[in-house]
């Protein structure tokens, strides 16, 4: 089966310039953005029931904008003023440069890596290692980080916001070739709206090895999986699929 109609489950790009529509352009599909999962504050409240002081770490480790964004507002609903000494470890310079928005930006306190792999923070971390790190996620995170532990970093995860199902409506149509997914949760909102799910010629792509095995264990195929060599992006992934489509079509 040809694939023609494609949901990513992301939110639509902010720029036209994204590389989803060229794609679309391109290749002649229809590529439509819906989130499986919205995030949702947690309040002061229930974080101080994690006996967890923000004024005790001296750096604090982000690994999405999401997570800049929720820690800011639960600061200023727990009115602690970060001091201007605090250090910024992110996974990229784009969640990096998104410190900006609350803080003034100072190359000297804030590191980030390259990869978008937390892992690839590691070297910064150990250079740093007298550091008292924060780690802001989210409630599903059930994540560990044997590289930390190694390195004997010390950090500490703080639950600063939940992820849950965004639910589909009973009148939203859900007539789509391929799903794209970005994380395990949007595959637990996928079989939370859909309990009898059929996979069948429908394609699946996902970004990053924990969804991966998310989208495996939920005993679903996978088609198309990023990063790899050849497709460092989910983009790239879909723009090789697509290629190999067209190859195929004209045999």
């Amino acid at each position: 089966m040809k694939v023609k109609k494609v949901l990513v489950s992301q939110p639509k790009p902010a720029s036209e310039k994204s590389p989803y529509f060229d794609i679309a352009e391109k290749y002649g599909v229809n590529i439509e953005f819906r989130p499986f999962i919205k995030v949702e504050e947690i309040t002061p409240k229930e974080f101080r029931q994690q006996k967890i002081s923000i004024l005790d770490y001296t750096a604090i480790i982000f690994t999405a904008r999401t997570a800049i964004d929720h820690f800011f507002k639960l600061c200023e609903g727990l009115r602690v003023t970060i001091p201007e000494t605090m250090k910024y470890f992110c996974v990229t310079e784009s969640v990096a440069l998104y410190l900006q928005k609350y803080i003034v930006y100072r190359k000297r306190k804030i590191f980030f890596g390259n990869t978008g792999k937390l892992d690839d923070l590691v070297p910064a971390l150990i250079k740093h290692s007298g550091e008292k790190f924060l780690f802001p996620v989210s409630d599903v995170n059930n994540g560990e980080y044997p590289l930390l532990d190694k390195n004997k970093i010390d950090y500490t995860k703080a639950v600063m916001y939940r992820t849950v199902s965004n639910d589909f409506a009973p009148e939203e149509k859900f007539d789509y070739d391929m799903l794209i997914f970005f994380s395990p949760s949007g595959i637990n909102s996928l079989l939370k709206n859909f309990p009898n799910f059929e996979q069948q010629d429908i394609k699946i792509g996902c970004f990053g090895p924990t969804t991966a095995k998310a989208v495996r264990d939920a005993g679903l195929r996978l088609d198309i999986e990023a990063p790899r060599p050849e497709a460092p992006s989910m983009t790239a992934a879909l723009e090789l699929f697509f290629k190999e489509q067209n190859k195929s079509s004209k045999k």
